[in-house]
């Protein structure tokens, strides 16, 4: 999911959500991603479902898939394989370098292990939009 990407269509009966995040916690985690996109200048993406073996191929080839790679944070995260990758295309890895993406995945690693994904998820953001500074 991207920013923007979570809205329903209009109509008369509720959207069944089928995934791991409640209503209120997707509205979180879009506004989480539409701040860090906003300020950073760089995409924020977040996948959350089983990730094919190995992980970080997987997860580099989802990250692949997006408009523009180069931009690009994916945050890659499999609850049931207790996994969590964090793919930085070229430019945002210059403002993003591998050890911080490692301290964001531990902070995000902590609130996983405490049973809270949507603030897990919210938190590493927070911290990676930290780490690349305004864009």
């Amino acid at each position: 999911m991207t920013a923007g990407e979570m809205s329903a269509p209009l109509t008369d009966r509720p959207q069944v959500l089928d995934g791991p995040f409640t209503t209120s916690q997707l509205l979180r985690l879009d506004e989480a991603l539409r701040t860090a996109d906003e300020a950073t200048g760089l995409t924020f993406s977040v996948y959350v479902g089983d990730l094919d073996a190995p992980v970080r191929g997987h997860a580099e080839k989802l990250h692949l898939q997006l408009t523009d790679p180069d931009r690009s944070v994916l945050l890659a995260l499999s609850p049931n394989q207790r996994v969590l990758e964090i793919v930085t295309g070229s430019v945002a890895r210059k403002r993003i370098p591998d050890r911080s993406a490692k301290l964001a995945a531990l902070s995000m690693a902590a609130a996983f292990g405490g049973g809270d994904l949507a603030g897990g998820i919210v938190t590493g953001l927070s911290q990676l939009v930290e780490y690349a500074g305004r864009g």
